[in-house]
């Protein structure tokens, strides 16, 4: 059998490191995207190294970056401007390989196995794809070269920033054993805190536990954290697979109980759903929503439609009659939309829907305005009921949130 060559590339603080690029004041000052000012309400993005040094990190609150270094400069994400630079790096690795899978915007696995006969070995196209990614797009990546996808990424995030992490096959277990067991995928708070009552704190303490202990302590995936902890993964490298699901999620300002807010807020969130559904192609049959509340707690719901659709009225229906009974009593300090089970579209027929008919025209009105919203940008047109309610334009999705796919593995490294 052919060793797997699997390339794991992680571009460095992506979103800071752009804007350090584009703006040459920036470079060497702590950078913190997220939000325009520190007093605002919301999460870190992304932090430079020079931020990190202050123990700024991703999904930390804004003002918590600002009061760790005052001295910052916080910029607001721009999405748009990501997704291109994304792009650019994407068609660069698609050079090497068919095989990429894209995990997020800034990262991505590669099964280069086949590509060996024409550009080397794995670390040589490592070293190529980081070189072409500077020369090209002026941003540096860090790589991991691994046997499994497992490896490869927790190779590339060893040493960033801007590093080539290469593990020989046959030293996976030896390569892991030293690392601390919250670097492996499937090791959230609760795993970790019970490993450590069976006084495991590194992968090596973990590979060594008899595999029947782990399986009584933690069921099936007690057998799946033992080979990962000896570096064992046979999952392929996808090409990105089929969208899963399609969401919005909204912060407020301040937590909020008024329930035209909310409403508002929903009806906001599920047209901007319902028009990516339209652009991707697809109906959904299946209606989430998402409640947090102001001491955090989160609430899932969820319900099949009778019948799939692309249409926001329908997908706002179904989220309120889901959130309004979780609502009672609370102040709200998330809501999100969102929905699953996807067709494509199809071509409606007439016993489906009357073109002559109220659906027809709700249609023929929709299709109308994505087209104006195309051509002139998304803010171009809303519902009358939306006006001056404060809220994002319905249809403007976050761009940082691509279609969400199953990628099979979690990701432990919130400070790419």
């Amino acid at each position: 059998m052919t060793e797997r060559t699997i390339l794991h590339v992680d571009l460095d603080a992506f979103f800071a490191a752009v804007e350090q690029r584009d703006r040459p004041e920036l470079r060497g000052r702590p950078v913190v995207v997220g939000g325009g000012t520190p007093d605002q309400r919301g999460v870190v993005s992304a932090a430079s190294y020079e931020a990190r040094r202050f123990g700024i990190h991703s999904a930390m609150p804004l003002r918590t970056a600002g009061a760790l270094c005052p001295d910052a400069v916080f910029l607001p994400v721009d999405g748009r401007k990501y997704q291109a630079v994304s792009r650019e790096v994407m068609t660069i690795l698609r050079r090497y390989t068919p095989l990429v899978e894209p995990i997020s915007i800034d990262e991505a696995f590669l099964d280069v196995t086949a590509s060996r006969a024409l550009f080397g070995d794995g670390p040589a196209m490592g070293r190529a794809i980081r070189a072409a990614i500077l020369a090209e797009v002026q941003l540096t990546a860090s790589v991991g070269v691994a046997s499994t996808k497992l490896v490869a990424k927790i190779a590339s995030d060893l040493r960033k920033p801007d590093a080539l992490v290469v593990v020989e096959p046959g030293s996976e277990a030896a390569f892991l054993a030293p690392l601390p067991i919250q670097r492996l995928w499937g090791v959230g708070e609760r795993t970790a805190a019970a490993l450590a009552e069976l006084g495991v704190t590194t992968m090596g303490e973990l590979a060594d536990l008899p595999v029947d202990l782990l399986v009584r302590r933690f069921g099936r995936h007690g057998a799946t954290l033992a080979d990962r902890a000896r570096g064992l993964d046979d999952d392929p490298v996808g090409d990105g697979g089929p969208v899963k699901s399609i969401s919005h999620e909204h912060t407020f300002d301040v937590d909020t109980n008024d329930p035209a807010l909310i409403d508002k807020t929903l009806l906001a969130m599920a047209d901007g759903v319902a028009g990516r559904l339209r652009s991707a192609g697809l109906r959904a049959a299946t209606v989430h929503v998402k409640v947090r509340d102001s001491a955090f707690r989160t609430i899932t719901r969820q319900r099949t439609l009778a019948e799939p659709t692309d249409l926001a009225e329908p997908i706002w229906r179904t989220a309120l009659e889901l959130a309004r009974p979780e609502m009672r009593g609370i102040h709200v300090r998330l809501l999100g939309v969102g929905t699953s089970g996807f067709a494509e579209r199809e071509q409606l027929t007439l016993f489906e829907e009357d073109a002559a008919g109220e659906g027809g025209r709700r249609r023929k009105a929709t299709e109308a305005a994505d087209a104006v919203r195309r051509r002139f940008g998304d803010r171009a047109v809303t519902r009358a009921r939306l006006l001056g309610s404060g809220l994002p334009a319905p249809f403007e999705r976050d761009p940082m949130k691509p279609l969400e796919r199953r990628t099979g593995m979690n990701d432990s490294n919130p400070d790419r």
